[in-house]
């Protein structure tokens, strides 16, 4: 991969870092792990006596998940919904680390009446506490997806909800996972060949970190990098996060014709394809697709062509045609409306004691009706599902079936390769029986989440139980396919399908299914994968169980929190008609999930999918994604030198717009173009700058909004002020035309009538 490449890391470690200087006590074992990339990458050395999990790993590595975890719930809300990943706290907390280490006193504490002792301060900042910091930030960087049904019950159903419900219903679908990961480790961890690509990465940042990091003449050290541009991206934002939120999308098109809807559907950033719109804000650039600084050049160069083959080849000819009586409607839209193209009315067709779907109401009310876009949006969701599918085994399918019969032998014959074999040299193994017992408690907490309670969530015993399953029998394939080719499929699409099908009119059952049996598979892998990383880096298996234990039960505890307060504190939150202006707090996410519960869950699949609904042919779209893969990997067959066409992803390509909505052309336009200067241009010709700087950079962007975007929240916005009373002050782009319907005869507040 590229990152690796610029990362250096063939290059041996610093002699000057402890964790690198003492061997594993053979000097004639061999480096004999198979794939090249890992022996090119990963050390082979160790020192079982450097101290891991240290009070300065517990205090960083705990506040590092807690932040993480309240900035990204916080800014989940906003209108820029930005999300800040590891790889900031990973940079972030080196220098907090090793001023810790000159600051604490060295002396030892001992506890009273026992032989147990500890020291704030056990020596040099190393790397095994780094590594285990980070572990806690992967936690608190994670998400909860659980948090986006408590939103849509208390702030779009306007329902009450039992608050430990809420709660256990938050920490069970993150914690199931540890289950599903302690069945599996042994295959997907102590296996040579599941070797996890994106790992690499890691570990070779890891090493580059710790390398001395002189100051070299008219230059800057990592750290004064970091903090400068941390100060100038923080002292920015209070002008798009508070002054001026309109410099977030600024459409010209739409200041030049301000009674044309065509003009602005094609020069909106925010509802239209963004022709000739930009942005000055780093919330807008990093939100929905993430920050682009961390993403390889390939990749935003494949996610770049399908956002333009989707949006300015496919949706203007959908929509123009008026397939799917698209003009209805608005041109690009998450929300649900009825045959009169006005937002559909679900209080009509929910019954409000039973909360599940009133088939009479419904059929004396509408079908409903999406933008074409939005339509468009799940085929392609139906296409990147069987696309990943057919092509992970075009490409990979030899690869995925021989090291899964190798990975068998090796555990069978207990065959290791040299990583696994100092780790179990090294340290002692997590007694199997602890997931065990974690798997039993969280199912037994998930039982009582979903039948106690009044049965709030609508999920019965057995819907808990197909979900847990479905998790546990994709647990290892997906695992194999991410551990040998970095591909994820997501499960998503099919437990709404399932559950759609066989319990439909419920959507807080539907919502409730498609996490249990989709998150906590997800969560099950994410735990594996950081099982590898600390095998890489020699980090002891009980510290890294603890470290993943204690920061994911605190990060859904900080997710939950922040999530209640700010729905219980801000008026009219996530209901943009109704919030005052300059208010960012329109949930945009939410929106989204808010839809795809009333589409898979109120009406369901079949009034949806099929003949009985408005978008059956939706379903060709699994055929199309199954033979899309095909024709380029033929290509790659006939044309084996042309290393250019195996680098065509066709999953990433229908993918392409996969955060729309709720993300926005904008988004993707000024995300793609500092993706592409940064990791192709700047890496090609200023290789050095970019591996010295790149993601630092990354980090102090991200870091420096989130600072002042908290900021502003408690100093001013908490107590209603929201800023000077503008025109900058509105957060969308002054394109509201450009979310008008263009059908004869429809009449909608504030829109032309054709």
């Amino acid at each position: 991969m590229a990152v690796e490449a610029a990362l250096h890391p063939s290059q041996p470690a610093s002699k000057n870092d402890a964790a690198f200087t003492i061997h594993t006590g053979d000097e004639n074992e061999i480096n004999d792990h198979p794939i090249e990339q890992v022996r090119l990458t990963v050390t082979t050395e160790d020192d079982p006596t450097t101290p891991a999990l240290t009070f300065r790993t517990w205090v960083i590595g705990i506040t590092s998940c807690v932040v993480l975890s309240f900035v990204n719930q916080f800014f989940g809300y906003r209108y820029n919904s930005i999300s800040i990943q590891a790889l900031s706290a990973q940079i972030a907390v080196l220098p907090i680390g090793r001023f810790m280490a000159t600051v604490l006193p060295t002396r030892k504490f001992k506890f009273p009446f026992t032989n147990w002792s500890f020291t704030m301060n056990p020596g040099p900042f190393n790397l095994k506490e780094h590594v285990l910091i980070t572990i806690f930030a992967n936690c608190g960087a994670g998400g909860v997806y659980a948090i986006d049904i408590v939103t849509i019950v208390k702030a779009l159903y306007h329902r009450s909800l039992n608050i430990y419900v809420a709660f256990l219903l938050s920490l069970t679908t993150q914690m199931l996972g540890y289950g599903w990961a302690g069945i599996f480790r042994k295959h997907l961890v102590d296996s040579p060949y599941m070797w996890w690509p994106s790992n690499l990465v890691q570990v070779s940042l890891f090493r580059t970190l710790h390398e001395k990091d002189a100051r070299k003449k008219k230059s800057l050290t990592r750290l004064q990098f970091f903090l400068i541009v941390l100060i100038c991206s923080f002292a920015y934002y209070i002008i798009p996060g508070y002054l001026f939120p309109s410099i977030g999308a600024i459409s010209i098109a739409c200041y030049i014709w301000k009674d044309s809807v065509l003009a602005q559907q094609l020069g909106s950033g925010v509802f239209g394809l963004g022709i000739g719109s930009l942005t000055f804000d780093w919330a807008a650039v990093s939100s929905f697709v993430g920050n682009p600084l961390a993403n390889p050049g390939f990749a935003i160069v494949n996610t770049m062509v399908g956002f333009f083959l989707i949006l300015y080849v496919l949706q203007p000819i959908f929509y123009w045609y008026n397939i799917f009586e698209a003009k209805r409607f608005p041109f690009i839209s998450s929300k649900t409306f009825d045959y009169t193209g006005h937002r559909y009315n679900v209080s009509r067709i929910v019954d409000e004691h039973t909360f599940s779907l009133d088939i009479a109401a419904y059929d004396s009310y509408s079908k409903i009706y999406l933008s074409v876009f939005f339509a468009f949006t799940y085929g392609l969701g139906f296409a990147t599902l069987t696309a990943t599918m057919s092509h992970v085994a075009l490409f990979y399918g030899k690869t995925i079936w021989g090291s899964w019969k190798r990975t068998t032998s090796a555990v069978q014959s207990q065959h290791y390769d040299i990583h696994t074999r100092i780790m179990k040299k090294n340290y002692p193994e997590v007694p199997q029986w602890w997931f065990i017992a974690i798997l039993i408690s969280m199912f037994a907490l998930s039982l009582y989440t979903c039948e106690g309670f009044g049965k709030q969530l609508q999920l019965p015993w057995w819907g808990l139980i197909l979900a847990c399953a479905i998790a546990f029998v994709f647990t290892l394939p997906i695992g194999i396919i991410t551990a040998t080719t970095n591909n994820q499929p997501g499960l998503n699409i099919i437990t709404e399908l399932i559950i759609g099908y066989l319990y439909p009119g419920k959507p807080l059952a539907n919502v409730a299914f498609k996490t249990y049996g989709y998150i906590s598979m997800t969560q099950a892998v994410s735990f594996v994968q950081d099982f590898k990383l600390g095998h890489y880096m020699k980090i002891p298996p009980k510290s890294m169980f603890y470290a993943q234990l204690v920061g994911t039960v605190i990060s859904a505890s900080v997710y939950f929190a922040t999530a209640w307060y700010l729905l219980s504190s801000i008026d009219n939150i996530c209901d943009s008609s109704k919030l005052p202006d300059g208010s960012p707090w329109t949930c945009p996410g939410s929106n989204v999930f808010y839809s795809a519960s009333i589409i898979w869950g109120v009406v369901g699949p079949m009034r949806m999918f099929t003949k009985y609904g408005n978008y059956g042919t939706m379903n060709y779209f699994f055929l199309i994604g199954l033979l899309a893969p095909v024709p380029v990997w033929l290509l790659s067959r006939k044309y084996p030198e042309k290393k250019w066409i195996k680098l065509i992803n066709m999953p990433v390509l229908l993918s392409g717009t996969g955060a729309m909505p709720p993300g926005r052309a904008i988004n993707y336009l000024s995300w793609g173009a500092v993706g592409l200067f940064f990791n192709v241009y700047v890496f090609r010709k200023h290789k050095a700058w970019w591996a010295r700087y790149n993601y630092i950079m990354a980090a102090a962007l991200d870091a420096g909004v989130a600072f002042m975007g908290i900021l502003v929240f408690f100093a001013l916005q908490s107590g209603n002020v929201f800023g000077p009373n503008w025109w900058g002050l509105d957060v969308d782009d002054h394109c509201s035309l450009g979310n008008c319907p263009t059908a004869p005869g429809i009449v909608v507040d504030g829109c032309p009538v054709f």
